[in-house]
């Protein structure tokens, strides 16, 4: 149903724009509508056969091709978008091509900037940071290619950003370790935040709210906030030293569930799992339920890669059908966030990317 009422919100923002006259708009929003206004907008009388309309989308759609370059692959998160994203595409006669710039920023600029030469007809991005892709984006939409942003969004916004609202996920996260370690509690009101990489939309907004959700309590204090640049590994060692300064630590939170898993065992080689309290967010599927249920975690934050994964290719086949030029819209999808427990969780969630095969829509 929220992919359905997406699609629909929009396409009626499409046939508004469409609708609109251009007489009775200020100068600044004509001088804004003057590209989508050179888009002939279909007859949509309703009048068309079924057969005219499947023709229609088949001729938007197939042979297409849709360029995406993560961070990474050999992560869960990765694959898991790229595995929905193909089945979807493929599923609607598109492909899919990949470059995987494996946590080389370099590498991953230098793919964007030659896709833009190849002209995809979409762009699919995860920005390591916030400036990094900024210029090439804008180039892209130049080009007329449509560019979606997927989770961690750029300082330029295209088209579309499907992902988390990190704002949100920072206040909700910073609201349940107030509720576990602040006032009445009994607790030491400790607590640690280990962020990703700090020019990273995610980190940087879900940090500021957090911070945030945590000043609310004055008995609660954080006494560590660092950043581990999404490695397993730092999270570990960042968080031994936090419990060798503070063993009284009531918990801690980390941005990335597959960093934060360094930091819970870090909580577990000291022997205080389940005593310090270890919070994370992400959408890595089986990794995050195996992680809840053996106890690493004490609460999951989850924004389900497989349906961004799948918002993403409905977006892309809105943007073909209609024609629109991509500087014409900015909307963004986010996320339905679901908190899992052991015990308590919806094993949908629970997306195994090691199967080689995605889920049916």
């Amino acid at each position: 149903m929220r992919t359905i009422a997406f699609t629909s919100a929009l396409l009626l923002a499409c046939l508004t724009i469409a609708a609109c006259d251009p007489g009775t708009r200020s100068a600044p929003e004509q001088a804004a509508g003057d590209t989508a206004a050179l888009v002939k907008t279909p007859d949509l009388s309703g009048g068309d056969s079924s057969a005219v309309l499947h023709a229609r989308v088949e001729a938007a759609l197939v042979g297409k091709t849709i360029a995406w370059v993560p961070v990474a692959l050999g992560i869960p998160l990765g694959d898991i978008w790229t595995q929905v994203m193909r089945a979807e595409a493929e599923a609607r006669g598109m492909k899919l091509e990949v470059r995987d710039p494996n946590w080389n920023s370099t590498a991953a600029l230098q793919a964007v900037s030659a896709l833009i030469a190849e002209k995809p007809d979409v762009l699919v991005v995860h920005n390591p940071n916030v400036q990094l892709y900024a210029r090439e984006l804008a180039r892209a939409e130049a080009a007329g290619i449509v560019v979606i942003q997927v989770n961690m969004v750029s300082n330029h916004k295209t088209s579309a950003y499907v992902g988390a609202d990190w704002t949100t996920v920072g206040r909700l996260l910073g609201e349940e370790m107030v509720r576990v370690c602040g006032a009445g509690s009994g607790a030491s009101g400790k607590v640690a935040i280990v962020q990703g990489e700090a020019t990273s939309a995610v980190s940087f907004e879900q940090a500021q709210a957090v911070k945030a959700a945590l000043a609310k309590d004055p008995t609660i204090r954080l006494v560590s906030n660092q950043v581990a640049n999404w490695d397993a590994n730092k999270a570990h060692d960042i968080t031994t030293t936090v419990l060798q300064q503070h063993p009284d630590l009531c918990a801690t939170v980390g941005f990335w569930g597959v960093m934060q898993a360094g930091a819970a065992q870090a909580v577990k080689a000291a022997g205080k799992l389940g005593q310090v309290k270890v919070y994370a967010s992400g959408g890595d599927g089986k990794l995050d339920c195996d992680n809840v249920d053996n106890g690493l975690f004490t609460k999951f934050l989850s924004y389900d890669s497989t349906s961004q994964a799948k918002s993403i290719v409905q977006f892309a086949s809105f943007m073909l059908q209609t024609g629109l030029p991509p500087s014409s819209v900015r909307t963004a999808d986010y996320s339905r966030l679901h908190w899992m427990e052991k015990g308590k969780y919806d094993p949908g969630l629970c997306y195994d990317p090691a199967r080689q095969s995605a889920p049916k829509s």
